[in-house]
């Protein structure tokens, strides 16, 4: 496998976790009372986008080591749940 196949296949593996934290930090940017537009609230989209993003790579990564492949739906659905669990938290803060 060459640099450019590895580098497409670490693409497609963390692009569900960036996905799943892109959509969540754009919900809780466009769900946030008041001013939208000011700099804090850009600042907590940004965390949130860190965060989620962050745990999101850390289940698939341990999905990969425990099933011993990527794509299981228990990874996936996992992936969810630690996501949103994550928002709801770093939501509250």
């Amino acid at each position: 496998m060459g640099i450019l196949s590895g580098l497409l296949h670490l693409a497609n593996f963390v692009a569900p976790a960036l996905g799943v934290a892109g959509l969540l930090a754009l919900l809780s940017w466009a769900l946030k009372p008041g001013a939208r537009w000011s700099s804090l609230a850009w600042c907590h989209a940004r965390d949130l986008f860190a965060w989620a993003a962050l745990g999101g790579v850390l289940v698939l990564a341990l999905g990969l080591v425990f099933f011993g492949r990527d794509g299981k739906m228990a990874t996936y659905g996992a992936l969810v749940a630690v996501s949103g669990t994550l928002a709801f938290w770093r939501h509250r803060a």
